[in-house]
């Protein structure tokens, strides 16, 4: 099975295999929208090639990118989840360091500290997440294990 489009309430992925064809679905998306009053909004339009060279450019003013996010997860014209990887960790960090004094604290015990890591700093890191996806793109690296 073939995926032509990923859509989620109002963020849209379009997939094709040739430039011709992410055109076509480009202009279609952008006339049913015109059709009905909607307009798409060209600063928010991104443009991810995948294995092609960088030659004519999808017009509806999309920028080239090398990455863009999607529904929380990075992704790159390699195919792979590094930045997304890099991006979860920087996360993580963030909301473990906000939660410093809690960490710190002599009186709470360590089975509250357990729940609150679960509940504020682990979930964090799982939400969006694939589990495989970096296996998959890195066979290995066994730390992940």
């Amino acid at each position: 099975m073939q995926l032509d489009d990923l859509d989620f309430a109002d963020d849209l992925a379009l997939l094709s295999q040739t430039q011709q064809q992410m055109q076509e679905k480009t202009n279609s998306v952008s006339g049913a929208s015109a059709a009905v009053g909607l307009n798409i909004h060209k600063g928010k339009s991104k443009i991810l090639r995948y294995n092609t060279a960088r030659t004519n450019p999808i017009t509806i003013d999309g920028e080239d990118l090398e990455t863009f996010t999607y529904l929380g997860s990075i992704i790159d014209e390699r195919g792979g989840s590094d930045a997304d990887v890099k991006a979860r960790i920087g996360k993580v960090r963030a909301a473990y360091l906000q939660l410093r004094n809690i960490w710190n604290s002599k009186q709470l015990s360590t089975n509250t500290k357990v729940r609150i890591f679960n509940t504020n700093v682990e979930t964090v890191l799982l939400y969006g997440w694939k589990p495989g996806e970096y296996e998959r793109h890195h066979p290995e690296d066994t730390s992940v294990y």
